[in-house]
C-alpha cells in the first residue's frame, strides 16, 4: 500500500479559490498551440518560439527598469536588472540546444505552412535592439500591417536608447562625453565615438576610482556577450537545418544572420580593450 505524502496542510480544494493554473492563466498559454500540418516537429517549433518570446517579454520589461533607473542616477540598483537580462539570454541560448534536435528533412515536411512568417519580424526582439540601441528604422516596415506593434516601436526611437541614457548619466557625473553624443537624434544608431572610447579608457585604467562605472561597463558587456552567443546559435542552428536557402520571411538566411553578426550595441566598451 502506498503512503500518502502529501501535507496536511495543503490546500487540495480549490472551487472557491485562486489555482495555480488560474494565477499563471495556464488555460490560455497552453492552447495557444496551433500546428498547421501533422507533422511531428512543428509542435516543438512552435514551442520553441513562444518560449522565446516570454523571455524576451521578461528581457524589456527589466532593460526599461533598468533604463529608468539609470536615468535617475540610482546605476547601482539597475546592476541586478543588467544581470539577469544577460541570464534571461543565457535561458534563450539553452532554446537553440533543443531546436537543433530537429533535422533538415524533419523541418520540411512543415517549413511550407510556415507561409511568410518568420523571427525576424519578432517586434519583440525588435524592441530590444532598439532599447538598447541598434536603431535601424527599415526593420520598423514588417510590422507597418500592425497599428499597435509599429507604433510601439516608434515610441521607443523617440526615446534615448538605454547606451544614450548611461552616456548621459556620465556627462551628469562630470565625464567630458563629446556634445555632439548628447544633442545628436536619439531615433538613429550611436555612430562609434572616440570620446566616448576615451571616457571608457578612463575608467578601465583606473577601477578603484571609478568603481561604480566600471562595474556597469562590464553589466553592459556581459549582456552583449550573451546577445551575441544568441545569435551566433541562430546562425548555426539555421544553418544547421535549412543550409543557406532564403528565409522564410525572404531574407537571405544565414548570410542575413551573418550580417547581424556584425553588429555591436555598445562599441566603444569593446574598442577600448584594444587600447588598454
Amino acid at each position: 500500500m502506498t503512503k500518502d505524502t502529501t501535507p496536511e496542510s495543503a490546500t487540495l480544494n480549490f472551487a472557491d479559490k485562486m489555482s495555480y493554473t488560474d494565477y499563471l492563466g495556464l488555460d490560455q498559454i497552453l492552447t495557444a498551440q496551433h500546428p498547421l500540418s501533422d507533422a511531428h516537429d512543428e509542435m516543438l517549433f512552435i514551442v520553441q518560439h513562444q518560449a522565446s518570446e516570454i523571455w524576451l517579454r521578461l528581457a524589456i520589461y527589466e532593460l526599461q527598469a533598468a533604463r529608468n533607473l539609470i536615468a535617475q542616477g540610482q546605476t547601482r540598483m539597475a546592476f541586478k536588472m543588467l544581470t539577469r537580462v544577460a541570464r534571461i539570454f543565457e535561458q534563450l541560448n539553452s532554446a537553440w540546444d533543443v531546436l537543433r534536435t530537429m533535422t533538415p528533412s524533419e523541418y520540411t515536411q512543415f517549413r511550407d505552412d510556415l507561409g511568410a512568417s518568420s523571427g525576424f519580424q519578432s517586434h519583440q526582439y525588435r524592441l530590444v535592439e532598439y532599447i538598447v540601441g541598434n536603431r535601424n528604422h527599415t526593420l520598423l516596415k514588417p510590422h507597418a500591417h500592425r497599428e499597435d506593434l509599429h507604433q510601439a516601436l516608434k515610441d521607443e526611437l523617440a526615446k534615448p536608447s538605454l547606451y544614450d541614457t548611461v552616456l548621459r548619466m556620465l556627462a551628469d557625473n562630470g565625464y567630458n562625453v563629446p556634445s555632439e553624443v548628447l544633442t545628436r537624434d536619439v531615433s538613429q544608431k550611436l555612430p562609434h565615438s572616440a570620446g566616448v572610447e576615451d571616457i571608457w579608457r578612463q575608467i578601465y585604467q583606473d577601477p578603484d576610482t571609478h568603481w561604480e562605472y566600471y562595474e556597469l561597463a562590464e553589466k553592459l558587456v556581459d549582456f552583449e556577450d550573451y546577445f551575441r552567443r544568441w545569435r551566433f546559435n541562430h546562425v548555426t542552428t539555421v544553418e544547421r537545418i535549412i543550409g543557406n536557402k532564403r528565409g522564410t520571411g525572404g531574407t537571405g538566411g544565414v548570410s542575413y544572420l551573418h550580417n547581424m553578426l556584425k553588429v555591436e550595441l555598445f562599441p566603444e566598451l569593446w574598442s577600448v580593450r584594444t587600447s588598454l
